[in-house]
């Protein structure tokens, strides 16, 4: 069932994709093993216990201390949670709630609709709305916040919303269905946008390949038409993105393999730069939906079932030929 923007309700679209995200990977034509030493390199270190946190879609590190960013996929409201390297909820101490029942960073002046992935840069906070799991909304968009320190505020305001459209995208719903996004990153001052394919009709049923885009506008009053830079015929479900603290690497989440691209010579086409890649075990990684960095050796990992993980990056295998 679809709600009135062409998307799938929530609950919906979580059950499909549970469901049959497994048969996809089956069937995608792409090589879905479990490399050696794969079970080894990711390992499950803790879960999110905090039970509002019950569909975690994006994580990102903070560069004012050791914790993390998160927020709920669709169907939360708009806010945000930071969690220690523990997984456990940071709070201002003198908010009279216990941590158990903190309700987060409400962001005045935001929406939840399908929030999907959160970068930071400089100071700023990027959370991108731009689920589109039915390929018809109109509303895509990307909140810019400043990061707060979340011992001491309890709440934040946007700064702006910046209204986002492919500029290939024709129809509502598209004819292709190539135009959801859960993967964001920021490099050299610009975001950018990993796709997610659907076969056309189908919003549990996919398609390999993605295609990344960037924002060079930031539009208020009017929709900032994105700017095709790549593809890549390989990726599968990306998930989730995170530049390297050095800027040189960028890693890519899916349902079943971890990718890491060093940074073009030439260029800002990331997909395109020599790739590395890490199989996962799903049996360990299960629905993985977002990561981050935790230093240039280590990923953060977190999965819609509250597990957090790490990854190893020294186990990640080099991909020849074509990618």
């Amino acid at each position: 069932m679809l709600n009135s923007s062409g998307d799938a309700l929530p609950r919906t679209r979580k059950l499909l994709t549970q469901m049959r995200a497994s048969r996809a990977l089956a069937a995608c034509g792409v090589v879905c093993a479990i490399s050696v030493g794969a079970a080894d390199a990711v390992r499950v270190i803790g879960d999110v216990e905090h039970e509002a946190l019950d569909e975690v879609s994006g994580i990102v590190k903070s560069n004012l201390g050791d914790f993390y960013w998160v927020h709920n996929d669709s169907g939360d409201e708009a806010r945000l949670y930071a969690i220690d390297a523990d997984s456990a909820v940071l709070k201002p101490p003198y908010i009279p709630v216990s941590a158990a029942d903190w309700p987060g960073h409400v962001i005045v002046g935001a929406w939840h609709f399908d929030w999907e992935d959160i970068a930071l840069a400089d100071g700023v906070l990027y959370i991108a709305d731009v689920g589109n799991n039915g390929n018809a909304r109109r509303d895509l968009g990307v909140y810019v916040v400043n990061e707060p320190d979340p011992l001491a505020i309890p709440r934040m305001r946007t700064l702006r919303f910046l209204p986002l459209r492919y500029p290939d995208q024709e129809s509502y719903p598209a004819k292709r269905w190539h135009f959801d996004c859960e993967a964001v990153f920021v490099a050299d001052d610009r975001l950018y946008f990993i796709t997610k394919h659907r076969r056309p009709g189908e919003i549990g049923s996919f398609e390999v390949g993605a295609k990344l885009y960037r924002l060079d506008t930031s539009f208020t009053d009017r929709e900032n038409v994105l700017t095709l830079v790549g593809t890549h015929e390989g990726i599968f479900l990306a998930t989730g993105a995170d530049l390297s603290p050095d800027g040189s690497r960028l890693v890519v989440s899916t349902y079943d393999a971890l990718w890491i691209f060093d940074k073009p010579a030439d260029g800002d086409n990331w997909l395109s730069g020599t790739a590395w890649r890490l199989d996962l075990d799903r049996r360990v990684v299960k629905q993985l939906e977002a990561v981050t960095w935790d230093d240039a050796v280590t990923l953060r990992l977190v999965n819609e079932n509250r597990d957090v993980m790490v990854a190893d990056v020294k186990a990640f295998m080099p991909v020849t030929g074509p990618h």
